[in-house]
């Protein structure tokens, strides 16, 4: 499915026109593209002989069309070549000369050895923008290091902010987390440098590590008092931490409220027939009291 030119009726989109060539596989690399996909590029899926890896995780209707591959994968088209192969290879590097945008993610030094380095890339179409997504940096100390979702959840920290926040012990987010994360900070990245091609004229090599992108998107909320040096606090967000931070249980099943500014609380004490509360209980009274006894907040609403 596409996005809808409501003017003239057709399936259409704000990046029709842009051709992209995908060498991803398994969740983040696809879901990336399935978004540029449904804003209206031309995707061409280039998969190995045995098909995405994805194509085999079941459930499915039909082999080879497993459910999560079905839903990364939409707004695609599809080729099979055997990188490996010289004529195959060939093949996709005419592919390349005419397209916009190229996506893998393997390790760059692969990318190299099968003769598909930036500089080989850019000497044949020089307008060809480049993004590659895997796990650190290539840069960095760790580029050679494996990387799946759940190793940079643990990376990242996530399991630990699970435990902290009420699990027994540490857990993975579930769902690939950290791949559906970097794979939004991957479509970014290619729109950026499609958008400073218009200005150069020149393609440019683009790095979307998972590492990096998980690492500041929990340390948003999560550095907390090491934002400075020294450090002013623990780590951690206390409010998001809160073992009391879930679904209240009911009669007939369980509610999701949150109580977050002044007449948020206001409205809440008022149903529940405490209204004075807001006035004589100091937890109540602002932000910043509200936050320092976060935990005995919610104890409270859920005994309400």
């Amino acid at each position: 499915m596409g996005l809808t030119n409501h003017l003239s009726g057709h399936l259409d989109g704000a990046l029709a026109g842009l051709r992209v060539i995908d060498l991803t596989g398994v969740v983040l690399g696809p879901y990336a593209t399935q978004i540029l996909g449904d804003y209206g590029a031309d995707v061409i899926k280039i998969e190995p002989p045995g098909g995405d890896i994805m194509r085999h995780a079941g459930p499915m209707k039909h082999e080879g069309m497993g459910h999560i591959f079905i839903n990364a994968n939409r707004n695609k088209r599809s080729v099979v070549l055997d990188l490996r192969q010289e004529a195959q290879r060939a093949q996709l590097l005419a592919l390349c000369k005419t397209a916009d945008v190229l996506t893998y993610n393997i390790r760059p030094a692969s990318m190299a050895r099968l003769g598909l380095s930036f500089d080989t890339l850019h000497a044949l179409n020089p307008q060809l923008v480049v993004c590659g997504a895997y796990g650190y940096s290539e840069g960095g100390p760790y580029s050679d290091w494996p990387a799946y979702d759940d190793l940079i959840q643990g990376a990242a920290c996530v399991p630990w902010l699970m435990e902290q926040s009420g699990s027994p012990e540490p857990r993975y987010v579930p769902a690939t987390f950290a791949d559906r994360v970097t794979g939004l900070n991957m479509v970014h990245a290619v729109l950026a440098a499609v958008i400073a091609r218009y200005r150069t004229g020149l393609g440019q090599h683009v790095e979307v590590p998972m590492f990096e992108c998980l690492l500041q998107f929990v340390l948003g909320e999560h550095l907390g008092g090491e934002t400075w040096q020294p450090p002013i606090a623990p780590m951690g967000h206390a409010r998001m931490l809160s073992a009391n931070r879930k679904p209240y249980k009911t009669l007939d099943g369980y509610i999701c409220a949150l109580m977050y500014n002044d007449a948020h609380w206001k409205a809440f004490l008022q149903l529940i027939g405490e209204s004075a509360l807001f006035d004589t209980d100091p937890r109540f009274g602002t932000q910043v009291q509200r936050l320092a006894h976060i935990d005995a907040l919610y104890a409270f609403v859920a005994t309400h």
